[in-house]
């Protein structure tokens, strides 16, 4: 039987969900195939714009993306997708996640001690703005090695945040094992089964000094998360804010599971299957996608396409000995034809390898070799498309939801 809808969109992270989102906010039809879960669950939940250019820290992302250069995503498509995806992003989060009111980056703590620029954060991290003069301290659990409280206010305290900050370490109720995962904490504290929650506060209560705001490692619930930091907060009569953590991340997996809800009433169909190839008319528009199933390569219809399979490190952008290229629909990936000049010899220098990625014109369609577009029907967005060193600029979710939007909005339109 064959599977036909209006726009297919391949990939299932951010710029992948906001692609097959804007396009259905058109009345199109869509389909989502991406061959595994969306990497949320391994990030930290917080949304960067743009957090540094030329090594500077940015206070304003939409004052400096006017400076950045024409082959970066932000020039492609411009300040007002980025304000359109944000709006999207806080539609689909709703009071999950906070920084709308204002175009300024907020400055987080991390589990490392670092002060990171963001420009939307967790509601669970609101009140550890590195911004806000109280006092705080920082508890961990002598179990969860990921997160040293004590250290990470040290290095705080060397970044000089505008307050006092001290660490300590409690044992979490139950003693779960030293290689427990972080869900372990969650679903113990949102269960509360043992009353974990007041038995937390109480070893809490031991090491308090009446700081008025207190830090746990993100780990106070999944499901029932808002509940667990109330009760933790009235216990110790204190703010109480989790600290975002590395991989795997439940401040991800809230975020994820937000995504997958507003995929479900949008009507966006999901299929979680690698895309193995395509089909074209041969006269320059795409006409199927070829989705791996049982050993055969099905074809999916549609009249548009959005590539948003992520860069190197998503496997969206291959490298080999040969070159560097794109797997799902061939398009042209420029690069040196010296590998040794794929990057430089000082680790902390601009290296070229993270901008590696399909050139894109300013309708987001993948250009061939020679300038000319690829397909007429084809988009990308997110981390395939290069001109951008995400991590250097803290700038990679930003250019998903701004990318993303556009992308799948003209999608829709040109099917309507």
């Amino acid at each position: 039987m064959a599977i036909e809808d209006d726009v297919i969109v391949v990939g299932g992270g951010v710029a992948g969900m906001t692609a097959a989102l804007a396009a259905a906010d058109t009345g199109a039809s869509v389909r989502l195939v991406t061959k595994s879960q969306s990497t949320l669950r391994h990030a930290s939940g917080l949304v960067d714009v743009l957090g540094y250019a030329d090594e500077e820290l940015i206070a304003d992302p939409f004052d400096a993306i006017g400076d950045l250069p024409a082959d970066h995503p932000y020039a492609k498509v411009g300040v007002e997708a980025v304000r359109d995806g944000l709006a999207r992003f806080d539609a689909v989060t709703g009071d999950l996640y906070r920084g709308g009111h204002t175009d300024a980056n907020a400055l987080l703590p991390t589990h490392g001690g670092a002060v990171k620029p963001t420009a939307r954060y967790p509601a669970s991290a609101a009140a550890g703005l590195a911004s806000d003069e109280r006092d705080a301290l920082l508890v961990g659990f002598e179990t969860l090695s990921d997160f040293d409280a004590p250290l990470a206010a040290d290095h705080l305290r060397a970044a000089d945040v505008p307050f006092d900050v001290r660490g300590a370490t409690v044992s979490f109720p139950g003693a779960p094992r030293a290689d427990a995962k972080i869900t372990r904490y969650a679903h113990a504290l949102d269960e509360n089964d043992d009353d974990e929650r007041e038995r937390l506060a109480a070893r809490v209560k031991r090491v308090h000094e009446g700081e008025p705001r207190v830090g746990f490692p993100a780990v106070l619930g999944e499901s029932h998360h808002a509940a667990v930091r109330t009760a933790l907060a009235d216990a110790l009569d204190a703010d109480v804010f989790e600290v975002p953590m590395g991989p795997p991340s439940l401040p991800g997996m809230r975020l994820e599971a937000a995504y997958e809800r507003a995929l479900r009433d949008a009507g966006v169909n999901v299929v979680r299957r690698p895309v193995d190839g395509y089909e074209s008319d041969g006269d320059g528009r795409l006409t199927a996608a070829l989705v791996e199933r049982n050993g055969q390569r099905v074809p999916h219809y549609a009249d548009a396409f959005v590539l948003a399979t992520g860069g190197l490190v998503g496997e969206g952008i291959d490298s080999d000995r040969e070159g560097v290229h794109e797997p799902v629909f061939d398009c042209h990936v420029p690069h040196p034809a010296d590998r040794y000049e794929w990057f430089v010899d000082d680790p902390f220098g601009d290296q070229p390898y993270p901008r590696f990625g399909v050139v894109v014109d300013d309708d987001l369609r993948p250009r061939d070799a020679t300038g000319g577009i690829e397909f007429e029907n084809l988009r990308a967005a997110g981390s395939v498309v290069g001109g951008a060193d995400f991590a250097a600029e803290c700038s990679g979710t930003g250019v998903s939801l701004a990318t993303g939007d556009a992308a799948g909005t003209a999608a829709g339109s040109d099917t309507q």
